[in-house]
């Protein structure tokens, strides 16, 4: 066994925890510990005061997830004010080995590790995720993360990609609007505008201008607390609304990736679940035409365990090191 720093780094938080790895995979997980990046100058920083909550000498290997593509030898944050040389890291943090993956990465290599029992039935076959094959991952938040793993001979191998940037499919008068409204401020309309925490407020604004209603302006919290709680009819509508199109664009994503087997991911699925399965989500999951069939067999799930992140960074780790 050998223990290592997982780390899983976004724009307003950065997390921590301590992680057991042995055999390629992770065996324990820790209890984390969330900083705010804006209290810190830096990793090394955040690193630190990890290290003096702990109240003992870090392990000296880590895996780390970031909020933003691994590319270049200089790593800036779209939210986050830290730069990160990954050629330094080792020598930065007093490590002799790591492995550093974006974050929706770290999903994926989560949903490959995780037992069954992290995952809860959404649509489909309600049987495990299939030990074999493709499975798509979806995961909307501040973003559209897209990745999928792919199982064969008792190995896994992760892919991310920016599948939440593929065009939006409008298909009915309703996404008509909404895609119609979102063209006046943009050339190209992807599905990530829709289908992530700040395309509630657009489907919002669309079903307000169909109805010629007038709505104050609110921040995308309030109005996901309206929507979530369920007394607001407008806000309830553009919720049934995202759960729909979050189902067709899992949907298109598992054609597009020869799925087996599909999981929705992220802070936000978790926060749905119970509207998701209530919702149109899996009439619009499987309305695909002559695919209909091959969808409805798929079995599609939601990852609850609460810190994917954190467990992914340490699964990358063990995957290439372990």
């Amino acid at each position: 066994m050998v223990e290592i720093v997982a780390a899983d780094i976004g724009g307003t938080h950065a997390r921590f925890a301590i992680a057991d790895i042995d055999g390629g995979r992770v065996t324990a997980l820790g209890e984390p510990v969330t900083l705010r990046t804006a209290d810190h100058a830096s990793l090394e920083t955040a690193w630190e005061h990890f290290a003096a909550m702990l109240g003992r000498p870090l392990p000296r290997a880590a895996g780390i997830a970031i909020a933003t593509p691994v590319a270049g030898e200089v790593i800036k944050f779209t939210n986050n004010p830290w730069i990160i040389r990954p050629a330094l890291i080792d020598e930065r943090l007093g490590l002799d080995g790591h492995v550093l993956v974006n974050d929706f990465g770290a999903v994926g290599h989560a949903v490959a590790q995780l037992g069954d029992d992290c995952f809860r039935h959404l649509c489909g076959p309600d049987t495990p995720l299939p030990a074999t094959g493709v499975i798509s991952i979806v995961g909307p938040g501040t973003g559209l993360g897209v990745a999928h793993v792919l199982r064969r001979d008792g190995r896994y191998f992760v892919s991310e990609t920016e599948g939440g940037h593929i065009d939006f499919a409008p298909l009915d008068t309703i996404e008509d609007a909404i895609l119609a409204r979102l063209r006046t401020r943009y050339r190209r309309v992807s599905a990530e505008r829709i289908v992530s925490g700040p395309g509630l407020a657009a489907i919002h604004e669309a079903l307000a201008a169909i109805e010629g209603r007038a709505v104050a302006p609110m921040d995308d919290k309030t109005l996901w607390t309206l929507a979530l709680e369920g007394g607001d009819s407008l806000a309830t509508a553009a919720l049934d609304r995202f759960c729909q199109s979050l189902g067709a664009v899992a949907g298109d994503i598992a054609l597009a990736q020869g799925a087996a087997g599909v999981v929705i991911a992220g802070g936000l699925g978790l926060r749905i679940a119970d509207r998701l399965v209530r919702s149109g989500f899996a009439e619009r999951f499987t309305a695909k035409g002559r695919f209909e069939g091959l969808m409805a067999s798929l079995p599609v799930r939601l990852v609850t365990h609460p810190q994917p992140g954190l467990y992914g960074a340490a699964a990358a780790y063990a995957a290439a090191r372990g």
